[in-house]
């Protein structure tokens, strides 16, 4: 039964905090799920509605779920999110908490809209900047987390004085900031692929390439105004059909995508006005705030196929172990997509099968134990450092610290006639180079699934479509006679030459698949895997920030130029008889948006004449070979750890 009165959006006009209540007896799983715990009884949760007032008397819409019953205390496990902590009313059932296992357990859920969001008063700021040495009423992300925690803590009945907090993409970015001067009552926090630095890695740039395709569609709407708290969101971007690919490129340049967004859209025009690693960009990142940490046990969660926000996950876990010695820091790395833990059994991901239900074993085995031991006394689940799921080999693994301690520096160069060596060529060689003509205006697409626009998948996908064009150079080794295990970061050099002043040079890992390997069944339709080039990891340098993210600077024609390129971590093994192939191309269309290879100051103010083909020629033979410095795991000891 539900009891208590429809939402009523007015009721927030009032002076200090209100509150709205209602009880509800509700099930504990979704019908998504497959064979719950049966056994569980239900517990039964009262929703309150509130407005926290913030030290400067800023109001924070806040959904309170705490169990009736009243037998006991429970802790607080918190959201804090951007996206809306809806559905608002007090009838209306939101999710609780980040798996069934914490509702079965029993939980005080508290799920709050952040500054300038949704139901909340005050002003948004896009990935809000700590601010250091505040003052009076001064406030950040930090104060706004400690100021709520501190009234949950007093207004909320039965709760066991221990506070937790999580959350995924950009709400892994507030519960980031919340360890940050933390509440002494924050006992875990964790940040599940948080949104950490937007201009070197994370969801807006990598290395100063913009990504089009994913920006667009979310700032359409969420950089638009909203000039008083509300309860409905802005319609977002929609393509007018389905072909992601000549919808942007018939769009033209950036310059040309104002049209899009209808209403002056802070958000797109802070892209445009910043196209440079400078202050704005900056004071958002976060790598530079862990440091001096001490109190909350932190458990950083990411994807091996996260396209937006891998590099937050890997960087929060380093930032923290350097910056912040003392405190206690895993990481778990599984074979995800963006956020596929919190639901998905995660046993495949496209065609791509890891042979385990790696998405359950987090829940069940790694999140659920860390809160239920920090925030309620349970027995200490023996995290390792690093928790970590090895593709390919398709095992977890503990290791004591990330990347292992166990891996061996190992250098492959790209060779002649398409060749992956591991040995270096000698400095009497004299100097080859292979050469393609990248056009702006033909750019080579990020997927082959034409009507697609950025689909989870294509961080596994088969690369034969773009293995098929002149515009993109492949290098492979002979069918290995052993397994190849990689573990920890890739670090590319590339020396090109270059007929124009910029120019994107993308590096793509991949594992080749024998001829013979059979066709996966178990996904419908059936997929061919024979001779299928998975992408296992690759990353984009956008010419103009070789050097300097910060000072732009353009590339000389015709000259020899070292272009580094550090991709993220992975751990991926190549199974005997599998190939391990190494793609180059100057475009990743439109998951990229175009670089129009002449150096322009601003490409977001680049013209249509801007935009010239170039042709790029990289080393292969001689003293500047280009080559990939990687780190290699004994085959006696696959992982370097424990392993099941």
């Amino acid at each position: 039964m539900i009891l208590g009165s429809f939402f009523d959006p007015n009721r927030f006009g009032h002076s200090g905090p209100n509150l709205l209540r209602f009880t509800l007896a509700m099930p504990l799983f979704p019908p998504f799920l497959q064979n719950p715990f049966q056994e569980a009884p239900k517990l039964t949760y009262t929703k309150t509605e509130a407005m926290i007032p913030m030290r400067d008397g800023v109001r924070l819409y806040t959904a309170i779920y705490a169990p009736k019953q009243t037998n006991q205390k429970w802790p607080i496990l918190m959201e804090r999110t951007p996206y809306g902590a809806g559905p608002y009313g007090i009838k209306r059932i939101g999710r609780l908490g980040p798996s069934m296992e914490f509702q079965r357990a029993g939980y005080i859920f508290v799920v709050q809209d952040v500054r300038g969001r949704w139901m909340s008063e005050g002003k948004h700021l896009y990935s809000s900047p700590p601010k250091l040495n505040k003052r009076g009423v001064e406030h950040d992300e930090s104060t706004d987390a400690y100021d709520s925690i501190d009234w949950l803590l007093k207004n909320v009945q039965n709760n066991n004085g221990k506070v937790g907090l999580w959350g995924i993409s950009q709400p892994g970015f507030y519960a980031g900031n919340a360890l940050l001067g933390a509440h002494p009552a924050v006992r875990a926090v964790s940040p599940q692929a948080p949104v950490t630095d937007r201009f070197k890695g994370d969801d807006d740039h990598h290395n100063g390439a913009f990504f089009l395709a994913q920006r667009v569609s979310l700032l359409s709407s969420f950089g638009a105004p909203r000039p008083i708290p509300t309860d409905h969101g802005l319609p977002g971007f929609r393509m007018p059909y389905p072909d992601a690919y000549r919808y942007f490129l018939d769009l033209g340049p950036l310059s040309h995508y104002q049209k899009i967004f209808r209403w002056n859209n802070q958000f797109w025009n802070s892209e445009n006005e910043h196209p440079n690693y400078d202050s704005f960009w900056k004071v958002r990142g976060m790598e530079q705030y862990y440091r001096g940490i001490a109190g909350p046990a932190v458990l950083t969660v990411g994807g091996w196929y996260d396209a937006e926000d891998m590099w937050g996950a890997l960087h929060t876990y380093k930032a923290l172990e350097h910056g912040s010695p003392g405190l206690t820091n895993t990481l778990v790395m599984g074979p995800w997509s963006h956020g596929q833990w919190a639901s998905d059994d995660g046993e495949r991901l496209g065609p791509i099968e890891f042979e385990n239900k790696t998405g359950k074993l987090f829940r069940e085995e790694i999140q659920f134990p860390f809160f239920e031991h920090y925030l309620r006394d349970a027995k200490d689940p023996g995290l390792p450092e690093a928790y970590v799921f090895e593709s390919g080999g398709n095992k977890w693994h503990k290791f004591d610290v990330w990347p292992p301690k166990e891996a061996k520096p190992l250098t492959f160069y790209l060779r002649p006639k398409g060749a992956v060596s591991t040995e270096a060529p000698t400095h009497s060689e004299t100097s080859a180079f292979d050469a393609y003509t990248s056009d702006p205006r033909r750019p080579v697409p990020h997927t082959g699934d034409a009507a697609g626009g950025v689909s989870r998948p294509f961080m596994v996908e088969n690369q034969r479509f773009a293995w098929v064009r002149p515009d993109v150079l492949s290098y492979q080794t002979e069918p290995l006679k052993e397994d190849l295990t990689l573990a920890g970061p890739i670090h590319a050099t590339l020396n090109v030459k270059n007929t124009g002043t910029d120019a994107d040079y993308v590096v793509k890992v991949i594992d080749v698949y024998p001829e013979d390997e059979p066709a996966n069944t178990l996904v419908t339709p059936t997929v061919r895997m024979a001779g299928y080039q998975m992408l296992v990891r690759w990353e984009v340098m956008r010419g103009r920030f070789r050097n300097s993210l910060e000072h732009p600077e353009p590339m000389v024609p015709g000259h020899l130029t070292r272009v580094p390129i550090e991709l993220n971590d992975l751990f991926h093994t190549w199974k005997k008889g599998h190939r391990l192939m190494v793609q180059i191309q100057s475009s990743m269309f439109p998951l990229i948006d175009r670089n129009p290879q002449k150096f322009v100051p601003n490409i977001f103010a680049a013209t249509d004449a801007d935009f010239q083909p170039a042709v790029q020629s990289l080393a292969v033979a001689g003293p500047d070979t280009c080559k990939l410095e990687v780190f290699r795991l004994p085959s006696s000891q696959p992982g370097g750890g424990k392993s099941h």
